[in-house]
């Protein structure tokens, strides 16, 4: 790893890291992209499914394709990629503290950072909830379409947004079968196409009810539903068992933001993004100057708004040091921002974009 100093360092290899990295690369900056895994991608090589939209955003490409694609972009424009690398400090001046797998420490210089650290799942405690079988969502997508290992037999998925919903999919046509996904809002909180599959498919979906417990000597063997109330709540007498080895959680997600509060980010929260984000423009450009978020750490939304949301900052970087014209960035950021709002548009959407247009308030 060079230690030479980098005009943009990008922070996570992710659909949001390597469009970054691409954009800011073909306006002439020197890149590199530091991410922790042995390949890059993020998120996008779990996907099997087909995306929808517009051509634009990758409609009908399945999401570890498009990895391959953002990949080969990164690649041919002459990014500097470490992987197996993980940035566990950046301090005043740019300065990422890295190590490698083989634990090699080093320091990065960088006239500009983009962070792109993605999400983690949130937990759900319940008794019982940490007997092996009882795993969150991204860990089965892992297991099935990373390292082709059917993660149980009989699977009970708890939440019912597009990630459960996507994911009791991809459990079926692993082998497995799916015996109730379980969702404690009175509605489906994910997209009926993807919800419409698996009712198909004859899986049940149980709103207004949650797990209240799970049983089980080496493992999970079964689980305990119950109806909730309006506060959410588990009814009395609605109690009843359901026989399992697996239960995927999918009950949302959180950003990954401790780098950014290593440097002194101001945050504000959002129930609407996930929790607490770092406050930023519509550059993406947070209170830190020359310190640019994209991706889920600016709030959770699709891989096209991460990919959106990564150029953005790709090209708001390089502009930042000179790389872009004036006139070319006006024209440029328009057309991305414009792109950004077509994407939110509809009602889960708006909503989302109000929620962003409050943190953009509070930058």
């Amino acid at each position: 790893m060079s230690n030479n100093v980098y005009d943009v360092a990008v922070i996570g290899a992710g659909p949001a890291g390597l469009c970054a990295a691409y954009e800011a690369a073909v306006s002439g900056a020197r890149v590199c992209v530091i991410d922790e895994n042995k390949a890059p991608g993020g998120q996008l090589f779990k996907q099997i499914h087909k995306f929808f939209g517009s051509k634009a955003h990758h409609a009908g490409i399945r999401g570890f394709r498009i990895a391959d694609e953002l990949v080969e972009m990164v690649q041919d424009a002459g990014v500097e990629v470490y992987l197996d690398t993980i940035a566990w400090g950046l301090f005043p001046g740019f300065k990422i503290g890295t190590t490698t797998a083989d634990t090699d420490t080093r320091m990065i210089d960088a006239k500009r950072v983009v962070v792109a650290t993605g999400a983690a799942e949130n937990a759900l405690a319940f008794p019982g909830s940490t007997l092996p079988g009882i795993i969150g969502a991204g860990a089965a997508q892992t297991l099935m379409n990373i390292r082709r290992v059917r993660p149980g037999n009989r699977a009970v998925v708890v939440g019912s947004g597009n990630v459960g919903l996507i994911v009791s999919y991809q459990l079926l046509q692993a082998g497995v079968e799916v015996a109730a996904l379980v969702e404690a809002a009175p509605q489906i909180s994910g997209y009926l196409v993807h919800a419409g599959k698996i009712r198909r498919a004859g899986v049940p979906i149980l709103t207004q009810c949650t797990v209240v417990s799970a049983e089980g000597k080496l493992g999970v063997e079964r689980v305990t539903i119950a109806d909730v109330d309006e506060a959410f709540k588990p009814l009395a007498g609605t109690e009843r068992d359901i026989e399992t080895d697996l239960v995927c959680i999918a009950v949302g997600l959180h950003p990954m933001t401790e780098i950014c509060r290593m440097i002194g980010c101001n945050f504000s929260f959002s129930g609407g993004l996930g929790g607490f984000v770092p406050r930023h423009n519509e550059s993406m450009e947070t209170s830190v100057a020359g310190l640019y978020v994209a991706g889920d750490i600016s709030g959770i939304e699709e891989a096209s708004i991460a990919i959106e949301e990564g150029r953005l900052a790709g090209v708001m970087a390089a502009a930042s040091l000179g790389y872009i014209p004036s006139a070319l960035l006006a024209e440029t950021k328009c057309g991305m921002l414009a792109r950004i709002a077509q994407l939110r548009s509809g009602d889960h959407g708006d909503k989302i974009a109000v929620c962003k247009q409050q943190i953009m308030e509070g930058a």
